[in-house]
């Protein structure tokens, strides 16, 4: 099995059900409490306050969710002020995911095109 952090993005795509995601639904995902603050903005947004809990349980059951560290956030702080000098616009959020899996040692698993190209991400759409 391999391990992946996935972003906010690839969270919502793998529960749609997306056949591009499908498979990494049974690799081994981790992402941070920010990714689910986003996740749970979306599902209840979608679906409402109810099942937005409902889903958001069973995430946390198959989800390993990682502590960043006072270093990740000025790393990812960094990163955000680099890349946005590059014309990338990358919210502080994906900023920290994506150094949440450098320091992991694992990809990124995002289909947001502003990593498409990055070193260590896994984009899919």
């Amino acid at each position: 099995m391999t391990r992946y952090y996935a972003d906010t993005y690839a969270l919502v795509e793998i529960l749609r059900g997306n056949p591009a995601y499908e498979r990494y639904a049974s690799e081994e995902l981790i992402t941070s409490e920010f990714n689910l603050l986003e996740l749970a903005y979306a599902l209840t947004r979608d679906y409402g306050k109810a099942k937005a809990l409902e889903v958001l349980r069973i995430v946390r059951a198959f989800v390993m969710i990682v502590q960043p560290t006072d270093e990740d956030y000025v790393e990812a702080s960094s990163l955000r002020i680099e890349l946005k000098g590059q014309g990338k616009n990358l919210s502080l959020i994906d900023a920290l995911g994506y150094v949440l899996a450098k320091r992991l040692g694992i990809p990124f698993l995002t289909g947001d095109h502003e990593f498409k190209n990055l070193d260590r991400v896994e984009y899919v759409k």
